[in-house]
């Protein structure tokens, strides 16, 4: 299945494991590495610099031929760690970095003169433009089927906007849980797919046998969106807990978050606190449950290997 994706990154198969945080890790994107794939951690998973430096020691040493991996940079101001975390990527090196939340600028270029590729996330056209002009080597495209913090438009819409207006490949994230969605995102301009929910499920992730089994217990219809973990709407399983706590923000924070001098704080504060919610969840099995997925868990049936998921994606 050879695609631009496929040769800019060496792969076999143009699809990148997403980096999920607290649920990626070396385990799960060696595996993808060695069925053909592209694995992406979130920098963020790494506590502090020398965990992130030991992970890319280790991912280069675990990488084969037909495989490829990178990591995920927060790039606004809610990351503090930011430029150290991409200190640390140029000086030991990866195949790519896919940037989020923020301007690419200072990335692809410190990115480039390592030789390291740069992938940018965008939910819109207006974005897309912006970092192919800075130099993005491809853009990936979070439609409204995406898990976490997700798009506007629908996979179709967005994949066929970016695809006639760039240059740069456009790697279609949201919607793929099989076979048949690649093939759906390929036909409508896609050069690849990222793909994260179905590998919550597998046996290498790293988060509790709660949380993979909630992926195979519930489906499509019990995704919904919360304002509780972020600040910013984004998608969890419908648990018990959830419906408990509600998915609006409460009346303080829509308060404060009017105060244009206060609302960056606000953001940052509740970032803080819905991460620590969201890694309680990930690692602790407890009533209090904040579980991230996106529709594509439709398809999860089993917790399997993530050979197994990929294949269950390729054939």
């Amino acid at each position: 299945m050879e695609t631009k994706l496929t040769q800019l990154l060496n792969i076999k198969y143009p699809i990148i494991q997403a980096p999920m945080f607290l649920v990626s890790n070396v385990a799960m994107v060696t595996e993808g590495m060695k069925a053909g794939i592209a694995g992406c951690i979130p920098a963020l998973n790494y506590r502090t610099l020398d965990q992130l430096r030991a992970a890319i020691i280790e991912l280069k040493a675990n990488k084969v031929e037909g495989g490829s991996f990178g990591f995920n940079l927060i790039v606004n101001k809610s990351n503090i760690k930011y430029k150290e975390q991409l200190r640390v990527l140029c000086e030991e090196g990866c195949d790519f970095i896919i940037t989020s939340l923020g301007s690419p600028e200072e990335t692809i270029k410190q990115a480039h003169k390592s030789g390291i590729k740069v992938f940018c996330d965008v939910t819109d056209l207006r974005f897309a433009k912006k970092v192919e002009q800075l130099g993005a080597d491809a853009a990936i495209a979070v439609n409204n089927e995406a898990g976490g913090h997700r798009g506007n438009l629908t996979p179709q819409e967005l994949t066929n906007q970016l695809s006639q207006a760039l240059t740069i490949p456009v790697i279609s994230a949201g919607g793929v849980g099989c076979k048949a969605d690649i093939d759906k995102m390929i036909s409508y301009g896609a050069e690849g797919v990222s793909v994260g929910s179905p590998f919550i499920a597998s046996i290498e992730a790293g988060v509790t046998d709660e949380y993979k089994q909630a992926c195979v217990d519930y489906g499509e219809k019990d995704i919904i969106m919360t304002e509780r973990i972020s600040g910013t709407p984004c998608t969890v399983i419908n648990t018990p807990y959830v419906q408990k706590i509600g998915t609006k923000q409460t009346w303080i924070e829509r308060v404060l978050n009017k105060n244009k001098k206060l609302k960056k704080w606000v953001k940052m504060i509740r970032f803080s606190i819905g991460m620590k919610a969201t890694e309680n969840a990930a690692k602790k099995a407890t009533y209090k449950t904040v579980w991230v997925a996106g529709p594509s868990i439709e398809h999860t049936k089993a917790i399997l290997p993530v050979k197994d998921i990929v294949a269950h994606l390729t054939v």
